[in-house]
């Protein structure tokens, strides 16, 4: 939409609300003649520019979301970002584009923000500049009000697909391959403890949510997330938990740590931690070091890189000598897998290691699946060499893993 038709739009949504005072209340048929009457009294207009305003009139008055709601119904769009009134920028399987679409202003991204809080029982002003949020559909959103953010207020909607992608589906689209695929189903039948990383946007949380498909029915599953996101529903016996932000009076709070101590005394076969990114990775490890088998996800460059960041996210929650927290990560983390976004939007398996010790400075890690020259995700020669897991499930002889 060009300025002049934007200066238009915004003139006769002026006009309305002077005139009709009952624009929210009315019933749909009484709103579309309304506006048509405004938008067709202008002869100026084309029949097509006529079409856009009424649409992008209705999306302002009477959508829940405004001029997003078309964006959040699109599931085409994993991810929605604006920056400030008149920048915003949509992230589909392509890349990130930028959408013909502006706030009249701060105003109103203002109040479509404080609307999202609202709904979760949560304030944003200058006392409280940042929001983490999620709406009905499920989609997480962060929100940062214009005292902090320069440009006006920040809005960012990541949104997650309704239908579960699965493993099969990630192997056609070139996630992995089908023999990293059945390697990776084999450790989580045995109860091998996982831990995913990458980057933000590689699809940790897509890959795990497949990953799940692979654990018995039998099970007895304690999943904790900050908002939930993962579907089990082939899992019967399941426990499904999510943290809670603190009220405005600065209580309630639900942190992920107080929810894997928790989970601990549920009897679980499995605990699944939605993502770590604090000092509840000691919970996390403590749980895996119990007989526990888990699978949890992290940012990171890289295997080692991960390796990394959960110390020092370690030493955000419990002051204890180093050399310790290097045994509690070695004991707790049998196999690790790293996720990679190309430069083409796809998502990737470059890496799958396990951690076998920590030896010179170093983590000893056994490489089990690679990235070659050509680019392709094969397996090494190089077996498993923590196989007690395997002998327990009595699968330690003719698998050549």
């Amino acid at each position: 939409m060009d300025e002049n038709l934007r200066s238009r739009m915004n003139d006769m949504i002026r006009s309305l609300r002077n005139e009709h005072h009952d624009l929210l209340t009315m019933d749909e048929q009484e709103f579309a003649e309304v506006t048509e009457d405004k938008v067709f009294a202008d002869s100026s207009l084309t029949l097509a520019e006529c079409d856009e305003l009424i649409r992008m009139i209705h999306a302002r008055v009477r959508d829940k979301y405004g001029i997003l709601t078309e964006l959040i119904n699109d599931d085409s769009i994993h991810e929605i970002m604006v920056n400030g009134c008149s920048h915003i920028f949509a992230e589909d399987r392509s890349g990130i584009r930028r959408c013909d679409l502006a706030f009249e202003n701060r105003e109103e991204l203002t109040e479509l923000i404080r609307l999202i809080a609202s709904e979760v029982h949560r304030e944003i002003n200058e006392m409280n500049p940042i929001l983490d949020a999620r709406l009905d559909n499920g989609s997480r959103v962060n929100a940062v009000y214009h005292n902090v953010a320069l440009d006006g207020p920040i809005l960012t909607i990541r949104k997650f697909a309704r239908d579960k992608i699965t493993m099969e589906e990630m192997v056609q689209g070139g996630t992995l391959t089908a023999e990293c695929a059945e390697y990776l189903k084999l450790l989580i039948q045995c109860g091998f403890n996982i831990f995913i990383s990458g980057g933000t946007s590689s699809g940790k949380t897509t890959f795990l949510n497949a990953l799940t498909d692979y654990i018995d029915p039998s099970e007895r599953v304690v999943v904790i997330e900050d908002s939930r996101e993962l579907m089990m529903d082939h899992i019967e016996n399941i426990v499904q938990m999510e943290c809670h932000n603190a009220n405005s009076l600065g209580k309630g709070r639900v942190s992920m740590a107080m929810l894997i101590r928790a989970s601990l005394r549920m009897r679980p076969d499995r605990i699944i931690v939605g993502e770590v990114r604090d000092g509840s990775v000691a919970d996390m490890l403590q749980g895996m070091n119990t007989g526990h088998s888990g699978l949890s996800t992290g940012h990171g460059n890289s295997v080692r890189g991960m390796l990394r960041r959960i110390e020092s996210m370690y030493l955000m929650g419990v002051q204890i000598p180093m050399d310790s927290i290097r045994s509690q990560i070695i004991e707790g983390i049998d196999v690790l897998v790293h996720l990679a976004r190309t430069d083409s939007g796809q998502r990737r398996v470059v890496e799958v290691q396990e951690l076998t010790g920590f030896q010179d400075g170093v983590y000893v890690l056994n490489p089990l699946f690679v990235i070659d020259p050509q680019g392709d995700l094969v397996r090494t020669e190089q077996r498993l060499v923590r196989r007690e897991r395997l002998l327990l499930k009595g699968r330690g002889n003719g698998y050549s893993i």
